[in-house]
């Protein structure tokens, strides 16, 4: 069986990665900042919102998509039929997340983060997990799914420049039309919500399934389909690596539109700083993944994250003023920070191989499923951390920070992403699914799906 993709195939595959990214990025970079700075929510309210948010609806959610899609039989496929019915709501809900009235407290603040969260989260969902669980059921080759996953993080990456650079441009551009910044924020959103339903449609209607490759519907009752995968040790290790990582990650990204403006006192040099870092983490996707064409993807992984966590920690220690510098900083940790676009998202197919092995079944989507979980619940951790530790050290929006604030923003900004990093690395360097033992177990499988007839 051929498990070569064309060119085209895997671009028009990686297009609705494009959509998806720039929503995920707005939430990422600014969401914290709009609730505090444009809708004036208190930002510890805000992290526990987001928060409560995850640890509710989202932690069922995630695997309940991808079990369904495991379990679906469609003209469109088990997967692309979930993007089809998502793509429309999945815009409008992201209109709505930026839409929220100024000067809510209390209660009506806390309920108004938390459902117009939920509203997102459920539609995002719907659309990204069976679209991601396409990985896997498009080839199983070790080295083509790296290159698959390579190509969608060219758009992703795209996806998350344009979320960090025009975010508070576009917003900037509305307000200069006549917004007031709350509408001007809410017409971003809209842009934002738009471009997702497009890239996402495009992408289900050019693209097709192999059903050879996906195999049949899985028949294991759903409690045990998620107990089942946590038996699957390749999967809990990357699991761990992934959740620390991806915190550390997040934690940064919410307090660079801090760090820039009160320690740096460069506002507007933000979306250029952060373009810096995205712009360098696109260039390097492919060297990402010729290293790993030389080496394995966990120590590639984890030279990726030592390199940008190295970069991060020393920006601790700039000076109150502007500097040069951060865009220095912000470069050699898009470097770095390359890895964590390519390897996870294409070491996580070569673990359902294990799990085939285990069970017999094919199933995607749970894994995807669970895998959208610890994404989106280690960014609403990440982000909700951030909040907290602003509120902890007394951040107060729109003034001059007091030192005490200012070293919180540099320790959570620098230090602390930086060291949960460098916890994560051991559990990539001795990752157990190496590219000669992935062929055996491929191999494997194939010998028994021949016995079987």
């Amino acid at each position: 069986m051929d498990q070569k993709l064309t060119l085209g195939s895997k671009f028009r595959y990686g297009l609705a990665d494009l959509g998806f990214a720039l929503i995920t990025s707005a939430m990422q970079f600014f969401l914290l900042f709009y609730y505090t700075d444009v809708a004036g929510i208190d930002p510890g309210l805000a992290g526990l919102a987001l928060m409560v948010g995850k640890l509710t609806w989202d932690a069922i959610n995630d695997p309940l998509f991808g079990y369904f899609s495991d379990r679906t039989r469609s003209r469109f496929g088990r997967r692309r039929i979930y993007m089809l019915i998502g793509a429309v709501p999945l815009g409008i809900a992201a209109w709505i997340m930026f839409s929220l009235p100024k000067g809510l407290t209390g209660a009506t603040a806390f309920l108004a983060v938390l459902f117009s969260f939920w509203l997102v989260d459920s539609f995002h969902t719907m659309t990204t997990t069976p679209y991601y669980a396409l990985t896997p059921e498009l080839t199983r080759d070790y080295n083509e799914r790296a290159s698959l996953t390579s190509i969608r993080m060219v758009y992703s990456v795209f996806g998350y420049i344009l979320g960090a650079a025009l975010t508070t441009i576009l917003a900037g551009i509305f307000q200069g039309s006549g917004l007031n910044m709350q509408q001007a924020w809410s017409a971003t959103g809209a842009v934002f919500g738009v471009v997702a339903i497009i890239t996402t449609l495009v992408t289900t209607f050019s693209i097709k399934e192999r059903p050879e490759l996906a195999g049949e519907p899985s028949q294991l009752p759903a409690l045990k389909a998620v107990l089942t995968s946590f038996k699957n040790k390749p999967f809990i290790i990357l699991m761990l690596a992934f959740i620390l990582s991806s915190f550390s990650f997040t934690v940064l990204t919410a307090l660079v539109p801090y760090f820039i403006q009160y320690q740096l006192n460069m506002p507007e040099q933000v979306s250029f700083v952060l373009l810096a870092m995205l712009v360098t983490i696109g260039i390097f996707l492919v060297p990402a993944k010729l290293i790993s064409d030389r080496i394995n993807k966990g120590p590639a992984y984890a030279l990726g994250l030592f390199i940008a966590s190295l970069a991060v920690m020393t920006s601790f220690f700039f000076p109150r003023g502007e500097t040069a510098l951060i865009y220095v900083v912000a470069a050699v940790a898009g470097m770095g920070f390359s890895a964590q676009w390519v390897f996870p998202w294409s070491m996580l197919p070569d673990v359902i191989e294990y799990d085939e092995k285990m069970t017999g079944e094919r199933r995607e989507g749970i894994y995807y499923g669970l895998w959208a979980f610890l994404t989106k619940f280690t960014g609403a951790l990440g982000v909700a951390v951030s909040g907290w530790a602003l509120g902890l050290f007394g951040y107060v929006p729109n003034v001059e920070q007091t030192p005490y604030a200012l070293f919180g923003i540099r320790l959570f900004f620098a230090i602390v992403p930086a060291v949960v990093i460098i916890i994560s690395l051991p559990f990539l360097i001795w990752y157990p699914i190496t590219r000669k033992k992935h062929a055996a177990l491929v191999q494997e499988l194939a010998d028994r799906k021949a016995a079987q007839g």
